[in-house]
């Protein structure tokens, strides 16, 4: 079998499409005024720490974090790594030992400087066991207790920032905006039993070394529903919103400029450790069998999604294509017909519980029993237990949501592997090609995961907004927009950098 290495081509295509939507920016940028964003996550973290590897709250953290923190590299759109905090790198034949050389001059927000000790305890902490970092005269090395290929594309991704950790429970970064303000969610004034929800406000960093960003200050408001975002973009009250896959054609039609991400969230089911000892493989296979992806993508998330055959998407792995889900119906029933008495999906339901938060969730919880009844498989979506105290009712299967975070695909399949399969590793090298097929091939017969669609990420994007150009993996460079200063949202600034920054900044120079 031979696997391409030009991966990213589709994600870049998706790009390259985005920007010719949203045409070239100004000739001018300008400088000031307050960029308003909403999302749908109710509560995020800025520490790396706390993050759960492929939850949606961490995805909307590490967006966030983005602002205050940079990495060693970043990966531009043409799967170019580019120097950030370190600016030269090598590594030995084996790919185990690696060296990194700091970027001279560079300062916390606090104005202390970076040393290769800050970066040593952020990256010892975020790679996690299977590496040692030691901090070297001008810089850091890595080692891996095996070939690590893929290193640079780990540090370009997920929760691989440098961070300092103070004392007093203070995270310091050296990225374009530093935290002002952060409003936890509480109840609202007007109406006792409704929650106002959370805010964060993040200022330009006037001294950072990738020079200052354009807006003054973002302002991030969470847990706003998908319908109120899209409303809030609609009259002007927010400048950059999420948009729901099932609002994507509404705001298409309406003239909304709407920008996609390849796909970035798998929707899946999960047969709990438990269940799938004790289930037989017929009853896994019968309901891979009966499930009907393609009119899920298509009419319940109107074409905004991909069926899914593969735990991994196509511009991750290069292999997703030689993976196939198709739905056969009759043979589906062919199974249930012969399964014993008293399993569950037969003659006592298989309860389905939806792990993912949102009403679209639900209803694709809904479509799963749905498809099961055409095979005469009997799976009830659970509900929440009552107010009597009664017990919740046993779950054996889950429908869950999963954000891809890193770009290395071996380091995203073995966390997707310890995270939803309760602990299981991954055996032999997966940074090759090959065996991670193998892999992720064995996984998906076992029929524990059951792939159903893929999602991009949505995002709309107010006209005031110049120079939006997120990355197709999902990154948001919200420090290189810049907004029109007649816009009653912003204040007016002036056309050039403020008088207290020490660096202007040039937009495209950041990578």
């Amino acid at each position: 079998m031979r696997f391409t290495k030009s991966r990213w081509l589709a994600a870049t295509s998706a790009t390259m499409a985005a920007l010719a939507c949203f045409g070239a920016p100004a000739a001018t940028p300008r400088y000031g005024g307050t960029l308003h964003v909403k999302l749908r996550a109710s509560s995020v973290s800025l520490d790396p720490r706390e993050w759960t590897p492929g939850s949606l709250s961490t995805a909307a953290g590490e967006k966030l974090a983005s602002l205050v923190y940079d990495r060693l590299v970043t990966l531009d759109d043409h799967a170019r790594f580019q120097p950030a905090l370190a600016t030269e790198w090598s590594h030995d034949a084996a790919g185990r030992s690696w060296q990194f050389k700091l970027r001279p001059g560079v300062r916390f927000s606090d104005g202390t400087p970076l040393t290769p000790s800050d970066a040593v305890v952020s990256l010892q902490i975020s790679l996690g066991k299977g590496f040692e970092v030691t901090a070297a005269e001008n810089g850091v090395v890595i080692r891996s207790s095996r070939p690590a290929p893929d290193l640079l594309e780990q540090l370009a991704s997920g929760r691989n920032f440098i961070i300092r950790w103070r004392p007093d429970g203070t995270l310091l970064g050296t990225g374009p905006f530093l935290v002002t303000e952060s409003v936890a969610a509480a109840p609202s004034e007007a109406n006792p039993a409704a929650i106002r929800p959370a805010k964060i406000k993040f200022q330009a960093n006037d001294g950072a070394w990738s020079g200052r960003p354009f807006v003054d200050f973002v302002e991030v408001v969470l847990g706003e529903p998908a319908l109120r975002q899209f409303l809030d973009l609609q009259v002007g009250r927010a400048d950059i919103v999420e948009i729901a896959p099932d609002l994507v054609r509404k705001g298409r039609q309406e003239g909304l400029r709407i920008w996609n991400s390849a796909p970035q969230t798998l929707v899946a089911l999960r047969f709990e450790n438990a269940l799938a000892a004790l289930a037989s493989d017929q009853l896994r296979e019968a309901l891979w069998l009966a499930l009907d992806r393609d009119t899920m993508a298509s009419v319940l998330l109107q074409k905004e999604a991909q069926p899914a055959d593969s735990l991994l998407p196509q511009w991750l792995s290069g292999y997703a294509f030689l993976f196939e889900s198709p739905m056969n119906l009759q043979r589906s029933r062919e199974l249930r017909a012969a399964f014993p008495g008293g399993v569950q999906g037969a003659n006592q339901p298989l309860r389905l519980r939806v792990d993912a938060p949102g009403d679209l969730f639900k209803l694709m919880g809904e479509r799963v029993a749905v498809n099961a009844r055409q095979a005469n498989l009997l799976v009830q979506v659970a509900l929440p237990a009552g107010g009597n105290n009664s017990p919740a009712p046993a779950i054996g299967l889950h429908l869950f949501a999963w954000h891809y975070d890193s770009l290395s695909p071996h380091a995203e399949l073995e966390a997707f592997v310890k995270q939803m399969l309760d602990g299981t590793e991954l055996p032999g090298n997966t940074t090759d090609p090959e065996q991670l097929f193998a892999q992720e091939r064995r996984l998906l017969e076992e029929r524990r995961i059951l792939p159903l669609v893929l999602l991009p990420e949505y995002v709309g994007v107010r006209s005031n907004v110049h120079n939006w150009n997120a990355s197709p993996w999902g990154d948001w460079r919200l420090a290189d927009v810049w907004l029109d200063s007649e816009d009653p949202m912003t204040t007016q600034a002036p056309a050039g950098p403020p008088k207290n920054s020490s660096t202007a900044r040039n937009p495209g120079a950041r990578p």
